[in-house]
């Protein structure tokens, strides 16, 4: 039988994607030399290019400069999401790196450096990102004079994190998004032809709801955004400068997740019960586009007429690539990560079930659920997206351990219990400042419909989450009535007081809204935190932490483990010293799968 390198993918992917100005080059993170490199490969297919050589370091952002001369980008080392900004000069082909390598763009002091999509203007002078350097609990947005090196600063108001989208054609005004949380978001313009000019709110007259910016028009005449103004849903709408209105320019009976426009073309992708469904437009006339294999669309970039229009696409059959969507041809794929085990056709995949189930107070909870191909009863993995405002999707998770556990008999139930984000805005409000309140009801309610499931082995339910995901999973452990067979918590906060206050700076007035403040809200903090609970956690666990973790701190793992071995509970514990919030380095990430996998199989298999 395959073991579980053998569903391993070739490569991972960073949800980026950049287009050159011509349209014939594609670039890309990818990790596939162990580290996310810069990498590009031509539109029409060939060999890829890896660009960069960064031992220590991720990149996460790219953007291709106007001329197509270079490329900027953005990474940290080690996970430690302190990003620094480069600049990468490449030759006249337009494909290979220049002499001398990345140069770091406005080297200063540690600080988190984020790069919009769209960062230049039109003539590639100036370009635009966001730091907290002058203020690390305050995240400004930049405007740097390329040619001359200075820079303008724009300094958000009070409690609100400044996310820069880009320079409107015509180089006169600055959008940028306001966040106070994911679910409320503003639009601010800023007169960069006015150097006193402080940034103005402009969607303020529409509500105090999400009005999140996207995309400038071509003629400068507006920008797209996405808003839930018009119900339950999010759509994507037009704002008109000259008059302040908003229009309507895509509604769904689900959230539209991406807006993309080149030229006259509007690209949109909606969520449709977790699959990613792709809309276009041309100069006001519907678009033809070839269909999309269910899955998730994580980037987008595109030219006019969507010629070509390059996505990274992920199923939960086949992992992420780099493709083309071609009118003739379909989907193309410009990259090939299939894992040994699907290329040699030694095992088959699997496709998740939706399903449906019901929980408190008339509510329903969407899942994925994964059926092995093997003889029933079948033991299951609970396994709890991260987030919380994300969403389980048919995506190949986990490095390829889903697929892995499915082909050893291991059945998957992954719930979007309270707080995901896909169905709606009163699901996704339901968290804010009560976790471990409406999600664990929907968690105890998943467990009570797999009990009730004639497939299942009910003695054999495990749980695992990574981040907000490990937290769920520890509060399953600690707080629901079950006899659990085993847990896992990957990077998971065992203590909300400790986590809200060892967030990133720049997240403070978001950590407070939608977590809890750790000085006013400390009470409540704590009643939900499962170290609370840890005597009561008696199912062998696995705890898996980065030491360099800047959000949840490694001595709240310490403290968990050893109050549950002092009990004689087992607990296996893997610190990876190298690592942040998650894996940069792809052999630590394989290293902590197959760990996963092992642990998972003893306690579900034997």
């Amino acid at each position: 039988m395959p073991g579980y390198r053998d569903f391993v993918p070739r490569q991972g992917f960073q949800p980026t994607l950049a287009l050159s100005p011509d349209a014939g080059t594609v670039a890309y993170s990818s990790n596939a030399a162990g580290r996310f490199d810069l990498w590009t490969v031509p539109v029409a297919g060939g060999v890829p290019r890896r660009l960069t050589r960064l031992p220590d370091r991720a990149v996460r952002r790219i953007a291709w400069a106007p001329d197509g001369k270079s490329l900027v980008f953005t990474a940290d080392r080690d996970g430690d999401e302190q990003y620094r900004l480069y600049r990468l000069d490449l030759d006249g082909d337009g494909g290979r790196p220049g002499a001398g390598g990345p140069a770091e763009i406005g080297a200063g002091p540690r600080c988190q450096r984020v790069l919009p999509a769209a960062p230049f203007d039109a003539e590639g002078r100036r370009l635009v990102y966001a730091a907290n350097d002058r203020d690390e609990t305050v995240q400004d947005v930049l405007v740097r004079d390329l040619a001359e090196e200075t820079e303008r600063r724009i300094v958000p108001p009070p409690g609100v994190v400044f996310q820069p989208v880009g320079i409107s054609p015509d180089g006169r005004w600055l959008l940028t998004g306001g966040f106070r949380s994911h679910t409320r978001v503003a639009a601010y313009l800023t007169d960069l032809g006015n150097a006193s000019a402080a940034p103005v709110c402009v969607t303020a007259d529409h509500g105090d709801g999400l009005f999140e910016p996207g995309p400038w028009a071509a003629d400068s005449t507006g920008f797209y955004l996405r808003t839930d103004l018009w119900g339950e849903f999010v759509a994507g709408a037009f704002y008109r400068l000259a008059t302040g209105t908003l229009e309507p320019v895509a509604q769904h009976d689900w959230d539209v997740e991406r807006i993309e426009v080149a030229g006259e073309t509007l690209v949109w992708s909606v969520n449709e019960d977790g699959r990613s469904v792709l809309y276009a437009r041309h100069a006001d006339r519907p678009l033809p586009l070839p269909a999309v294999p269910p899955g998730v669309v994580s980037a987008l970039a595109l030219a006019p007429r969507a010629e070509p229009l390059v996505v990274l696409l992920d199923t939960a059959t086949r992992p992420a690539e780099v493709a083309v969507l071609d009118p003739s041809d379909g989907v193309r794929y410009l990259t090939d990560a299939r894992p040994p085990a699907f290329k040699a056709g030694t095992a088959e995949p699997v496709e998740p079930e939706p399903v449906i189930y019901p929980s408190s107070a008339g509510r329903y909870v969407h899942a994925l659920y994964y059926r092995p191909r093997t003889p029933e009863p079948h033991p299951v993995l609970l396994s709890i997206h991260g987030g919380p405002e994300a969403q389980e999707r048919p995506q190949y998770l986990r490095s390829g351990l889903y697929q892995h556990l499915l082909a050893q008999g291991i059945a998957i139930f992954a719930p979007n219990i309270a707080g995901s984000t896909g169905y709606g805005a009163r699901h996704q409000k339901l968290v804010h400042r009560n976790w471990g309140g409406f999600d664990l009801d929907d968690l105890d309610h998943a467990v009570c419909h797999l009990r009730s499931e004639p497939g299942v082995d009910a003695a054999r339910i495990a749980v695992m989450g990574g981040s907000y995901g490990g937290f769920a999973a520890l509060s399953c452990l600690a707080r629901l009535p079950y006899r659990w067979a085993a847990g896992v918590s990957l990077c998971g906060p065992a203590n909300l007081v400790a986590l809200a206050r060892a967030c990133p700076p720049t997240w403070k007035h978001f950590v407070a809204a939608v977590l809890g403040d750790p000085e006013t809200d400390a009470g409540y903090l704590v009643q939900r935190s499962p170290i609370t609970y840890a005597d009561t956690i008696t199912a062998p666990l696995l705890v898996l932490q980065g030491a360099r973790d800047p959000r949840v701190p490694r001595a709240e793992s310490d403290r968990l483990v050893d109050r549950l071995r002092s009990r004689g509970v087992d607990v296996r514990y893997r610190v990876f010293d190298d690592e942040g919030h998650g894996f940069t380095d792809r052999e630590n990430e394989l290293l902590a799968y197959e760990e996963i996998a092992r642990f998972l199989c003893d306690h579900l298999i034997g």
